[in-house]
């Protein structure tokens, strides 16, 4: 993982930080054969940053054709070329998945490019540390929308055309372990909600388009660093500390880690997997699943200091 703003040297220091206190990766990347998705063609929301940019790179070097949205063209196009030097097929266009009308835009974009999408992987998300009692209703429904009814829009689109052309689909989404373990988490509200709401939507369809052969699954990833998102929800390096030391396995996830989860549960090798929920945080949820619930720990003073710091963007 690479920080946008370090990209051109290949270091980025707060990232690599934190990847290096996780020790030596166990057994690399290579998990599968490089044509495992060959002949499949992904549609991605989030794929221009963190884990989405991550599962693109990941998903096109096992042999698909990658079409990527987001609402910022510059992570997009920067994913995209990576692909095209590596040797991959991959395009992308601007969506803001909070608007039907923009996601439709955006399937037939993809269609037009690669023929048939086949696959879709929600990870488009909006998440913020915030006392809930601080909250606007518009910061409240800004999460939902992004979260939920973007999930829903993106997996919509394409299941209709799926349906109507009697043929197969696949659908991947994000979610979180508060969300899996059914517990929420104090201080990320919106996100809890709409979360839960992404596993309710998974649970089932999973049931009810199984009859049309469209599978649906999701991953709950615990703490994985990321670009952008990493400092938005982990305030201090003193909460970080904390944050991976209660982890069972004192240390965070590693992209290719969950990257080589989605790659085999989007895989013809787990056809008969539908409407299941794969943690993966080291066993974090096992001892506590409201993963952002120890900011309680966090004075007054630092909560003032963050929600300043939001009110000025």
């Amino acid at each position: 993982m690479i920080c946008r703003h370090h990209r051109s040297c290949g270091d980025c220091p707060i990232i690599e930080r934190v990847l290096a206190s996780n020790g030596p990766a166990q057994g690399g990347e290579l998990v599968f054969q490089s044509d495992l998705l060959e002949d499949r063609a992904i549609f991605l929301s989030g794929g221009g940053t963190g884990l989405g940019r991550s599962m693109a790179l990941h998903f096109a070097s096992l042999g698909a054709k990658m079409f990527v949205i987001g609402r910022r063209e510059d992570p997009l196009k920067e994913t995209c070329d990576e692909i095209h030097r590596a040797g991959g097929t991959a395009a992308y266009t601007t969506c803001d998945v909070r608007d039907f009308a923009s996601v439709e835009a955006a399937a037939d974009k993809a269609d037009a490019e690669f023929g048939r999408i086949d696959t879709v992987i929600n990870n488009a998300a909006g998440n913020f540390m915030a006392r809930t009692e601080k909250l606007s209703p518009n910061a409240f429904n800004t999460v939902v929308s992004i979260v939920l009814n973007g999930t829903f829009h993106c997996t919509q689109a394409f299941a209709r055309r799926w349906i109507a052309q009697k043929k197969p689909g696949n659908v991947l989404s994000i979610t979180t372990t508060y969300a899996a373990a059914n517990c929420g988490s104090g201080f990320v509200v919106p996100s809890a909600c709409a979360k839960a709401g992404v596993l309710a939507m998974t649970t089932s369809l999973a049931v009810e388009w199984a009859k049309y052969n469209i599978r649906l699954n999701a991953i709950a990833p615990g703490p994985f660093p990321t670009e952008g998102a990493w400092s938005r929800l982990i305030p201090s390096k003193q909460f970080e500390e904390h944050s991976r030391n209660s982890n069972p396995m004192k240390r965070f996830g590693r992209h290719e880690e969950l990257t080589n989860l989605a790659a085999f549960l989007i895989s013809d090798m787990s056809q008969y997997i539908n409407g299941e929920c794969v943690v993966i945080d080291g066993g974090q949820w096992l001892q506590g699943a409201g993963e952002f619930n120890d900011l309680l720990m966090l004075p007054e003073s630092t909560w003032e200091e963050m929600e300043s710091a939001r009110a000025k963007k």
